[in-house]
């Protein structure tokens, strides 16, 4: 969603590289481009003040460390800022009465009942038993939609269609929900426009009713300039506790991520990242700034990878990384892995300076990994155990069974035996994979590793390489000094 923001603010802090201390004049042009970044990505023009006055405030006359240049110095000003702008850490639901009450807000099509269902899904998994309520009795379908989602995930759903009064069907899914000892109520309202103050009222009135713990505006990512005036209506009228934020997996700016919380002071909780149920996040404004900036999150890669990786069976890979026995049902079972954690794209992004390569994989042919997978499961047992053994013959008849050609099964082989060879070298993938079991330090040691093992250099400009090289032939020179001093 970042995209367009990360890649001007990308090329703003090259062009600082060289300078050997930030002022006036080689910081004007800076500003100048990341203001005009922020409001392209349709950030709200008061907060896009403030923020650039913020930013020049800290770095103006700021004296750069000592081989960092000054690039790196505005990157770590920026990303303070932007980590301000947005909060300064994630916030949690707060549900003190039982049952605790949720009351979803927001717009037409801004995806309240899709997100009304995720959330009961996350909160389940929290081991919470969860009630939803039925309170859109004017969109067509939408209490059906709301019956669906609550079968897929298996909680229970308060509707009464023959009511048409929400306040009373919201106070009755609460007398229900305390029979059934739920602990939570979920309570779907239905969209409405922000000037609609009929409509508005009548949420004032469920609010007073139900009395909600949380009222959290869900609020579509490609608002722009007008999640302002729409989140500071309803947080005028009902007291918002709480945003969600969705669609962040679509091509919108992301402008409403910087201009809500800042707006009406009430932190973002929540994104929806994917039409799946399972796609909602908690929002960490720190990992949110460094995607943004092209540093990659990979604490959030870690957590992902916890989720999704069974951990005997990255106990066994492990082993035969240690024993140079990965071969190609390994492979196969990674490749399965890496797509339920989102794809390899979406891996690839949060990886430090990943996104550049997470563009290339979408660029190419949208089957490459199908056929992969096909060129895997064309290969005897035996030739998965031992690749060695692939010759002319064999290859050509595991082209003809996967429907591919000699040259990408000979290609796929070479890339196998070069990436064979990398993981023996690093272990990187082998940390990966077994930090599904490994807990927090076990995670730490492989965010260590990742965000210092050369990955941060991916997609660098030649220039920033050549500096990179000139910077660490200093530092050796001057290892060299101290050790001849001594």
């Amino acid at each position: 969603m970042f995209d367009s923001l990360s890649d001007r603010l990308q090329e703003t802090f090259r062009r600082l590289r060289g300078q050997a201390r930030l002022t006036e004049n080689n910081m004007s042009d800076a500003l100048q481009e990341i203001r005009v970044a922020l409001l392209e990505a349709d950030v709200n023009l008061k907060v896009v003040r403030e923020f650039i006055e913020d930013v020049k405030g800290d770095c103006i006359g700021a004296d750069v460390i000592k081989s960092v240049t000054p690039g790196q110095q505005v990157i770590k000003i920026v990303n303070d800022r932007l980590v301000e702008l947005m909060g300064s850490e994630e916030s949690e639901l707060k549900l003190a009465s039982k049952p605790s009450v949720i009351m979803m807000v927001g717009l037409h099509g801004s995806g309240k009942t899709t997100t009304a269902g995720k959330l009961a899904l996350r909160l389940k998994k929290e081991k919470s038993r969860v009630m939803l309520a039925a309170g859109d009795i004017y969109r067509p379908a939408a209490i059906d939609q709301l019956e669906v989602l609550g079968r897929e995930i298996d909680v229970p759903v308060f509707a009464d269609r023959a009511c048409n009064n929400v306040a009373l069907i919201a106070r009755n899914a609460i007398e229900r929900a305390k029979l059934e000892h739920c602990d939570v109520v979920i309570i779907d309202t239905a969209g409405r426009l922000q000037i609609d103050d009929a409509m508005v009222q009548e949420l004032v009135h469920v609010s007073q009713t139900a009395r909600p713990d949380e009222i959290l505006l869900v609020g579509d990512a490609a608002l722009g300039q007008e999640a302002v005036s729409v989140s500071e209506h309803f947080h005028k009228a009902l007291g918002l506790t709480g945003i969600v934020l969705t669609k962040l997996d679509g091509d919108a700016r992301g402008g409403a991520a910087l201009s809500m919380r800042k707006v009406t002071g009430v932190p973002v909780k929540f994104i929806g990242t994917g039409e799946k149920l399972e796609n909602l996040e908690v929002f960490h404004p720190e990992r949110m700034a460094s995607r943004i900036l092209g540093m990659g999150d990979v604490v959030t890669l870690v957590e992902r990878a916890a989720e999704k990786i069974d951990e005997e069976e990255a106990a066994k890979l492990q082993e035969k990384l240690r024993k140079s026995q990965f071969d190609f049902d390994d492979f196969l079972s990674q490749l399965r892995q890496i797509s339920e954690m989102g794809g390899m794209e979406s891996v690839l992004k949060l990886l430090p300076g990943g996104r550049n390569l997470a563009g290339m994989m979408a660029n190419m042919d949208s089957k490459y990994f199908s056929h992969m997978e096909a060129i895997v499961l064309s290969m005897t047992k035996e030739e998965r155990r031992n690749p060695d053994i692939l010759d002319f013959p064999r290859r050509k008849r595991i082209a003809k069974g996967s429907g591919t050609s000699l040259e990408k099964v000979s290609q796929l082989i070479k890339q196998f035996a070069e990436m064979r060879k990398m993981m023996k070298k690093t272990g990187i993938l082998g940390r990966f994979f077994n930090s599904g079991g490994g807990g927090e330090q076990n995670n730490s040691a492989l965010i260590n590793s990742l965000s210092g093992s050369g990955y941060s250099g991916l997609g660098l400009s030649k220039d920033e390489k050549d500096h990179r090289r000139k910077v660490e032939k200093q530092k050796k020179k001057q290892r060299a000094k101290q050790r001849k001093k001594k």
